[in-house]
């Protein structure tokens, strides 16, 4: 009898529902955001430096997550093709993390080191140079566009109040740190320096261990 008042009874069947979902999600959500796996640092790891953290900024702008995953599963298949499987402590300092789901390219997780910074820099201006079959738009941009660190320094306040340790002298050299490339042209760091460092140390504290 008390089924067939719910059944018949579609407001309440919605709320029920929904009331299920979120216990379900808070038996499941809960202990892991007290769980030291999920909020310990792994052994080494360090916050982003002001080029790396500008050089995650562009590639989320420029949509790279769209395509790249960043999140190796424990499953043979994957561990062998890309390498130690992602594990929870290597994004504690991430806001937001950049897991995702879609593989149109390869993931990412543990592309640090991989290839040379030639390699990127040549990948990134025009991907077919380097892989022809690649369907990767180019982004012949990065190449031009100077860095304004002039925001570096209240990422750097942001993510602190939400436990990153930057320091306050960290936090006073972030522009410079950001815009000075000696390497660059005029010294300025360019977008492209900033994604290829970013690129650069993707998954490499977990892939050395191996």
């Amino acid at each position: 009898m008390n089924h067939e008042i719910v059944e018949k009874n579609t407001p309440l069947m919605i709320v029920l529902i929904i009331v299920a979902i979120s216990f379900g999600a808070l038996v499941e959500l809960v202990p892991l955001a007290f769980s030291k796996t999920v909020n310990t640092p792994i052994e080494g790891l360090e916050p982003y430096s002001a080029l790396e953290l500008e050089g995650r900024d562009i590639y989320m702008r420029e949509g790279c997550a769209v395509c790249h995953s960043q999140m190796v599963r424990p499953m043979r298949a994957e561990t062998e093709r890309y390498g130690h499987y992602s594990v929870a402590g290597e994004s504690v300092y991430e806001h937001p993390f950049l897991w995702g789901s879609k593989r149109t390219g390869p993931d990412l997780a543990r592309v640090g080191g991989r290839y040379s910074d030639d390699w990127q820099r040549a990948h990134l201006y025009n991907p077919r140079d380097v892989v022809p079959e690649s369907i990767m738009p180019a982004y012949p941009w990065l190449f031009d566009n100077k860095i304004d660190g002039s925001v570096v320094p209240a990422k750097f306040r942001a993510l602190r109040i939400l436990g990153v340790p930057y320091t306050d002298e960290d936090i006073a050299g972030a522009q410079a740190a950001a815009e000075t490339c000696p390497s660059a042209p005029g010294g300025h760091c360019r977008e492209i320096d900033a994604v290829v460092a970013y690129l650069q140390q993707l998954g490499t504290l977990l892939k050395s261990r191996r």
